[in-house]
């Protein structure tokens, strides 16, 4: 096994004939590689088995960059033996043999190319599944014999590319070609003499600075992402942690444009683009994935080569399949709602599988009654059927079909919605006994507040997923009203730095809101933890947050002024993205109504002053609150902090405005060598966060401007004194 560009010139790690390796759940069952940078062995996916892979070992998420048994995940207790002949031998734990594995140089690399790689003609890089499931996907990354080097579909579920239709490519003419990946982490298209053809990834750092890799997403976006091994020890995840520097392709909503498929997103699904040009699947107003672990489920296909029982099966699994056609050579369509074109055709011989409801339905076959019982599940009726060869559709008493599928749909969408839903919105109505065994009887605390206390739970009617569930304390639950409003007012809301309400609880005292989990906690922990989080995942961090507040103020449909941004109602989700939480202290506003008066709302230094001065309150209040938090995601410095023994406190936002006018900022930074050498930037932000302090509400910025200056649209000037 030889790892790129980390063991050369190294001597390689001796791994004796007959040692092994245990598949099991802690840190231990690995190989290191010489420098420490990599390591072989077996990781836990979940709770569905190990992954034999190999992971960048320095960094704190172990990312996986080659893997051997994706599509088959092993239990606990299985080995991995170095055989005396040099072979890898994949055994369980009964010691029954899965197979052997060739590990060759990397030769066969699964979704991602490091450093010193090279691809050669009919070379592929599969995506993953989803971001855990390590099977192959639905996009591939082929350089082909012909020439071409192209990003395509996959005929899912069946493992063959559609090449006739890249969505993106390029072509060269030589006979001999390959794909490197070299020592300056350039990634090209080069000939047989090595001259460049092409240049893939244009923005090279160097290898002995930067940890690299350019894997293909399971969201199908080829990405070049780089690391700073300076600061390696910090707490980070892919991608936030690491850099992306080019995008295969700009724009992958629009790039793929094939005739059969479902894009990048799936049927029925609306695909748009976030930050680091990563689609976001979404359902149209009112509509929910039919798998939520699965959001470009659903396909239309022509499949090949494909026995008649897997083409029933795979209609029976997806509930748009109305009918599908399968002949004697092994072609499978699915096909649905509307018919159009039935014909018969004597020399066309198939079958036509037309699924229909099994619920005390009666039809007549060889001329006698046969009566149905009632039964929830689904039949495929099968009839051999003439056909036209021109694939078009083939089927014979459309009417009949359209009206017994049309049942089946009815009772689907029953079926798929276990809760009633509160009217206008897409959250589950849940009961207080399935609330209370989805928390285990409320054990585990996940936070807890003025007016209510966070449990973590499991939903075992939605396939296991981590929710967060607000308990309101006895005061605010005596308040239907004020429940009601924020229900209200967070089910119409829908923003990837919100975080989403998926459902309550409005039973006799019980009053509780179930929340989507946020793995890794809030920003409060991230940024006064033991290690310092880096600058780039702080940006990240400080728009996303913008974003949600822009979005709370401008462009949902009941304006919002959140009353309470602080770090402790920042939450982070897998990637370390910022969510917006806790709207329990949220003022709605009338689209009409630019200014309301209220009692004080929000927590200690993040207030801003007109709540103390009995005036209008605006969104400005949040601008306000917004500009303390960014000083505090800058300076990773609390707001307040003791400086003699808690008789005095230190102000940041005094300390950094002097810091500021006297041009001594790096003295904030002492500890931090990334951020002073990145001096200029971090005087722009703390700019920006002394304009959303101003004492006048005027002077303030609006949460639209302040995103524009993060991003960099919009020039910052020097702000006045804070107050």
């Amino acid at each position: 096994m030889i790892l790129p560009y980390s063991t050369k010139a190294q001597p390689y790690v001796n791994i004796s004939f007959g040692s092994s390796l245990t598949a099991r759940n802690d840190h231990n069952s690995s190989w290191q590689s010489p420098s420490g940078e990599f390591a072989f062995g077996f990781k836990q996916i979940g709770k569905d088995g190990f992954l034999l892979a190999i992971w960048f070992n320095k960094i704190p998420e172990r990312t996986i960059v080659w893997s051997a048994n994706g599509n088959n995940l092993v239990p606990q207790g299985s080995q991995v033996e170095l055989t005396s002949d040099g072979q890898f031998m994949l055994k369980d734990a009964t010691g029954k043999e899965y197979g052997l594995l060739i590990l060759l140089s990397f030769d066969q690399p699964t979704d991602t190319i490091l450093p010193t790689q090279i691809l050669n003609q009919n070379s592929n890089l599969y995506a993953r599944y989803t971001a855990t499931n390590y099977s192959r996907g639905r996009f591939r990354f082929k350089l082909q014999s012909d020439g071409n080097l192209g990003l395509y579909t996959t005929n899912f579920p069946q493992d063959f590319a559609n090449f006739n239709s890249a969505y993106w490519s390029v072509k060269t003419t030589d006979t001999i070609f390959q794909v490197i990946f070299n020592q300056s982490g350039l990634i090209y298209l080069a000939s047989g003499n090595g001259s460049v053809l092409n240049i893939i990834s244009s923005n090279a750092v160097s290898i002995q600075d930067f940890y690299q890799r350019a894997t293909l997403e399971y969201d199908g976006v080829l990405r070049h992402c780089f690391y700073p091994k300076s600061t390696s020890s910090s707490a980070g995840r892919w991608p936030m942690a690491w850099s992306t520097i080019t995008f295969l392709p700009p724009n992958i909503c629009s790039s793929i444009t094939e005739d059969m498929g479902g894009g990048a997103c799936g049927f029925n699904s609306l695909c748009r683009l976030e930050n680091e040009g990563r689609p976001i699947c979404d359902c149209p107003h009112g509509y929910t994935f039919i798998d939520p672990n699965d959001v470009r489920k659903g396909y239309y296909e022509h499949f090949k080569g494909v026995t008649e029982n897997w083409c029933r099966q795979n209609c029976l699994d997806d509930c748009f399949c109305a009918v599908a056609i399968v002949n004697s050579v092994g072609d499978c369509f699915k096909k649905r709602l509307p018919f159009s074109n039935g014909r018969i055709y004597p020399s066309y011989d198939a079958k036509a599988l037309i699924k229909f409801g099994k619920d005390n339905s009666t039809f007549r076959s060889d001329g006698g009654a046969i009566t149905k019982k009632k039964d929830n599940s689904t039949l495929l009726l099968v009839g051999s059927v003439l056909m036209s060869s021109s694939g078009v559709l083939y089927i014979l008493l459309p009417l009949i079909t359209y009206l017994v599928v049309s049942r089946v749909y009815s009772r689907k969408a029953k079926v798929n919605q276990p809760h009633p839903v509160m009217s206008g919105m897409n959250l589950k109505d849940f009961t207080y006994e399935e609330l209370k065994k989805a928390t285990n009887e409320f054990k585990e605390e996940l936070g807890r507040g003025a007016s209510a206390t966070v449990f973590k739970g499991v939903l075992a009617s939605d396939t296991g997923r981590c929710v967060a569930v607000k308990s309101l304390d006895a005061k605010v639950r005596e308040n239907d009203l004020e429940f009601k409003a924020e229900v209200s007012a967070i089910g119409r809301t829908n923003h990837r730095n919100l975080v989403q309400l998926l459902g309550f609880c409005n039973e006799g005292e019980h009053r509780i809101l179930v929340y989507e989990f946020m793995s890794n906690g809030s920003l409060a922990s991230f940024l006064f933890g033991e290690s310092m989080p880096n600058w780039y995942q702080r940006r990240q961090i400080s728009l996303g947050i913008a974003r949600g507040l822009l979005y709370l103020h401008e462009e949902c449909s009941s304006q919002i002024v959140h009353c309470d941004i602080k770090p402790q109602n920042i939450l982070l989700d897998d990637y370390f993205t910022a969510r917006i939480s806790d709207f329990g202290l949220a003022k709605l506003l009338r689209l009409d109504q630019t200014r309301s008066m209220t009692a004080i709302r929000g927590t200690r230094g993040y207030v801003a002053p007109e709540w103390f001065r009995s005036l209008p309150i605006t969104v400005k209040v949040d601008v306000y609150s917004y500009g303390i938090l960014l000083l505090e995601i800058i300076f990773c410095r609390k707001h307040f902090e003791a400086v003699a023994d808690n008789e005095d406190e230190m102000i940041l936002a005094d300390w950094a405005y002097d810091c500021y006018t006297q041009k001594k900022l790096h003295r904030l930074f002492e500890n931090d060598d990334e951020k002073i050498n990145d001096i200029n930037e971090m005087e722009k932000y703390v700019m920006i966060a002394i304009w959303c302090i101003q004492e006048d509400p005027s002077l303030r910025p609006t949460m639209k401007k302040v995103t524009l200056m993060l991003e960099g649209t919009v020039e910052v000037s020097a702000p006045p004194p804070p107050s």
